[in-house]
């Protein structure tokens, strides 16, 4: 099957065998980077997992691209669009339901699973529209409340599973802003923990062997 043509780029692992319950795992790079990126584990993932890696809306130079812009500067130090993040957030949405009618894949069983940046909405995503989205796979990011739909904390969230991960010398994202996830998410009714890492802002051989079992045991 080629790739249609959607409102976010994209590539795609297709399934061993298809049916119209396929489990699909949509794939969120992080900042500066690519759908190639993550999708390069994609073969490692569970055969039956419909594998779609989307490119970031927002082009930079000289190349990747970003969910967001990040600006630097000497008096506010480093500070995200939350803007733009938002649009990201409502993009995504609006593509999880274009994938579920052009590949004619299971609605109750879309997983996402970001990388950074890519975390970050894929946090903001289900928690702002939890009936789209069954897991979350939450690699070295953390959560934004900023960036979440007025009144999110109304949604009904028993249906949603997340999994957490950081690097515990990740000198991108610090693992304090990680470790406020859990504590957010249980208040919400989302009982999940933080899997620590004694790497940098990176995923490990022994990261990417728990976070695997933890989609076979989910999906």
């Amino acid at each position: 099957m080629q790739t249609k043509e959607l409102s976010l780029y994209h590539i795609i692992k297709e399934p061993v065998r298809k049916n119209p319950n396929t489990p699909t795992l949509i794939l969120l790079h992080g900042y500066g980077s690519n759908e190639e990126d993550l999708f390069s584990f994609a073969s490692e993932l569970p055969e039956e997992l419909f594998v779609i890696s989307v490119r970031a809306p927002y082009p930079m130079q000289p190349f990747g691209n970003a969910w967001y812009a990040i600006y630097f500067d000497n008096t506010n130090g480093k500070f995200s669009d939350d803007q733009q993040a938002i649009e990201s957030r409502d993009k995504i949405a609006g593509f999880i339901d274009e994938v579920v009618t052009a590949y004619e894949v299971d609605p109750k069983n879309i997983s996402l699973l970001g990388f950074s940046q890519g975390t970050i909405l894929s946090y903001a995503v289900a928690l702002s529209y939890p009936e789209k989205v069954k897991n979350v796979v939450a690699l070295s990011g953390y959560l934004n409340e900023d960036i979440l739909k007025e009144g999110y904390k109304q949604n009904d969230f028993s249906k949603l599973n997340i999994y957490c991960s950081h690097g515990s010398v990740d000198q991108v994202i610090p693992i304090d802003w990680a470790r406020k996830a859990p504590v957010t998410l249980k208040e919400l009714g989302i009982d999940t923990k933080l899997n620590e890492f004694p790497v940098g802002h990176g995923v490990d051989p022994r990261n990417f062997h728990q976070l695997k079992e933890w989609i076979i045991d989910h999906i």
